[in-house]
């Protein structure tokens, strides 16, 4: 999981709501160094690199910009997640190659 947020809250919502084990690793913004969040590509290449993965053996999911933006960077095709009303159209902007208002969209491709 790479956020903007700090990985020590990630790490304690997931266990919160018993999803940490779903999580391979947590990549967080870095205390104090707001150079490490996105739209910076520095997390998404430190969690692919993290698990062995290639940029196109990887899709993100974001629902701002900065994360489309990101994904860009390090190479990763993402997902837009418009959560809010005017977001599909920022996101399609930025150059999501895809966009969903609901991750049980996603949840179901997956199952599939």
């Amino acid at each position: 999981m790479v956020s903007n947020n700090a990985s020590v809250a990630i790490e304690a919502y997931l266990t919160d709501r018993g999803l940490d084990g779903y999580v391979t690793g947590v990549f967080g913004r870095v205390l104090g160094d707001p150079s490490s969040m996105k739209p910076s590509p520095r997390l998404l290449l430190k969690a692919m690199d993290a698990v062995g993965s290639k940029p196109e053996e990887c899709i993100f999911i974001g629902d701002a910009a900065r994360d489309v933006e990101a994904g860009e960077a390090a190479g990763v095709p993402t997902i837009g997640y418009a959560n809010k009303p005017g977001k599909d159209a920022r996101l399609a902007a930025a150059g999501a190659v895809v966009i969903v208002d609901s991750m049980h969209l996603i949840a179901k491709a997956l199952q599939e």
